[in-house]
């Protein structure tokens, strides 16, 4: 591909203007707080973190996962695009920036966790946000992403800010490319009012 000259540049960040209008704030719910807690607790118990471990919540909504990791005693920093989102994480005391997933404002290798649920597939280009995870990630450093499958009852790739709801194929292939290793993955399966619903998480180590 070319590089972007910067009259490209321009209308890449007028059309990221443009989708700014998508966003919405992520109030915790229950099916939300027992995945989160279901995951997170897997995801640790296979892969344990030292004290004071380093820890990204990319689209960190108002803090479900951010209150869990400080409670283990890891050093969690959420980002979101969301305002409510940020003003509900700071009232509780929590590590927040603005920050767009895919343009981190963090230096190479700086976190040894990069959790991501139920974000990456509000990327335009997740190719290149998944490699922007790499970077801010130091070797041996661990990712967990949940995405929402497509074609299922909720039909996730209709919703207004949904961008990349791809097959789980594509996103392993794209996990590939980025440089990460597949470690652990898990369908997780359930109900909703319209019927029946999966997501899909994986767990992910950069060799």
């Amino acid at each position: 591909m070319k590089r972007l000259k910067s009259n490209d540049v321009g209308k890449l960040d007028g059309f990221l203007e443009r989708l700014a209008q998508d966003v919405y704030p992520e109030p915790p719910s229950e099916l939300h707080e027992s995945i989160t807690a279901m995951m997170l607790d897997r995801l640790l118990a296979n892969n344990p973190l030292s004290t004071n471990a380093r820890v990204l919540d990319v689209g960190c909504g108002q803090g479900l996962a951010l209150a869990k990791f400080a409670d283990r005693g890891l050093q969690p920093t959420g980002i979101t695009l969301g305002r409510d989102d940020i003003a509900a994480c700071r009232q509780a005391g929590l590590d927040v920036r603005e920050m767009d997933q895919s343009f981190l404002g963090f230096r190479d290798a700086e976190f040894d966790l990069v959790w991501c649920r139920h974000c990456l597939e509000h990327s335009i280009f997740p190719y290149y946000t998944l490699a922007e995870f790499q970077r801010v990630l130091h070797p041996g450093g661990l990712l967990y992403v949940e995405v929402p499958a497509p074609d299922t009852s909720s039909a996730h790739q209709t919703n207004p800010n949904h961008y990349s709801v791809l097959g789980k194929s594509m996103w392993l292939e794209l996990m590939r490319r980025a440089g990460f290793a597949l470690i652990d993955q898990v369908d997780i399966d359930f109900t909703v009012p319209a019927g029946p619903d999966t997501y899909w998480a994986f767990v992910l180590r950069k060799p």
